[in-house]
């Protein structure tokens, strides 16, 4: 199975829409961490999407390189090497990149993709995130539109970001933001859709409603999706029933599931995981290191046990751990067992 081309995208997007569910978007920054998430998906039988932020992009190009350009390049070339083995539709997207990062690394893979087309290749990502949640939302509107053109010439799907996902990610911090900008109102939503609605094209909307990356004690984040229903239920008003967004649920780690279930209700197509599954991962690297610490280390003139600390006897317990949290997430998201490939 190829990642989905555009047409193939657009598919898996109006599947869920209709049918209210939604699809796991899961950060990943190494082999182990994208082939977790390839295994997740296969296990549940439900498409998803695998996705890239500017650090985990960087993380991977290692250390004495640095170059997000090249990391994001090399995990999306080995997510389309190895989705080849799956019978499940994979998507491949970029996560929150700011103005100030356009230029060091959206806009250099949409050039790549640019050139990959002009060779009769496949697109490098499927989907990017501009995130204008650091501008006001007239410039943030401006440049996605701006960028919603060139992407829309290429078959990409642009997400937009109207308000502010609170918490830390990724070196973007939003922990003291105001309570305000947290939650979306329908006019704002109103505002993306009439400058976009002219380029043909197609564009998901990250639509707050009180999201916090992390993960947070209960009663700590005070989610309103009802936010969301109010967005859909302004844009029906205004311009017709046919009308609809695709939105974006971000800072999915830890909501509960009654939460994830009414944000499907009201046009959710897609909800970031990123916090849930690093802890799905390293958790059991932890407890293989706790159970196995002499054998690990070469201590007190002992050589220790080649089979305890050789990396792939520990990471294929990580992948196998993030593996399970996918399928958690595809149950949650109802995606589970719906896969439209084939």
């Amino acid at each position: 199975m190829p990642v989905v081309n555009y047409e193939q995208y657009l598919n898996m997007m109006k599947a869920a829409y209709d049918n209210h569910y939604a699809y796991p978007a899961v950060n990943v920054s190494s082999m182990e961490t994208a082939n977790a998430v390839l295994k997740g998906l296969a296990d549940a039988k439900s498409d998803g999407i695998v996705q890239v932020s500017v650090g985990g992009a960087e993380f991977a190009s290692g250390l004495n390189v640095k170059d997000k350009v090249l990391g994001a390049i090399s995990l999306a070339d080995h997510v389309r090497l190895m989705a080849e083995k799956y019978n499940v539709y994979v998507a491949l997207h970029t996560d929150h990149c700011t103005k100030g990062k356009l230029e060091s690394f959206m806009l250099p893979l949409i050039a790549e993709t640019e050139r990959r087309r002009a060779e009769g290749r496949p697109n490098l990502f499927n989907s990017h995130m501009f995130d204008g949640s650091d501008i006001t939302l007239d410039e943030n509107i401006a440049v996605a539109k701006e960028l919603f053109a060139r992407c829309a010439a290429n078959d990409i799907v642009l997400e937009v970001e109207t308000g502010v996902v609170g918490g830390e990610e990724d070196g973007q911090n939003n922990e003291g933001v105001s309570n305000d900008k947290l939650y979306t109102t329908p006019e704002d939503m109103l505002k993306v859709y009439d400058a976009l609605k002219d380029i043909k094209g197609t564009y998901t909307v990250a639509a707050t409603f009180g999201n916090v990356h992390g993960v947070y004690k209960p009663g700590n984040v005070k989610l309103n999706p009802s936010i969301l229903k109010n967005g859909q239920d302004a844009l029906k008003a205004k311009y017709g029933n046919d009308k609809g967004f695709f939105l974006v649920f971000h800072g999915g780690s830890g909501s509960s599931k009654e939460e994830i279930k009414e944000t499907l209700g009201y046009g959710v197509i897609k909800m970031n995981i990123d916090t849930d599954t690093q802890y799905a991962f390293s958790k059991p690297v932890v407890d293989h290191m706790f159970k196995n610490y002499d054998g690990m280390l070469k201590i007190e003139g002992e050589v220790g046990n080649k089979k305890m600390y050789d990396p792939r006897s520990y990471l294929k317990k990580g992948e196998e751990g993030m593996a399970s949290r996918v399928v958690e997430a595809c149950n949650d998201l109802e995606s589970a067992g719906k896969t439209i490939f084939g």
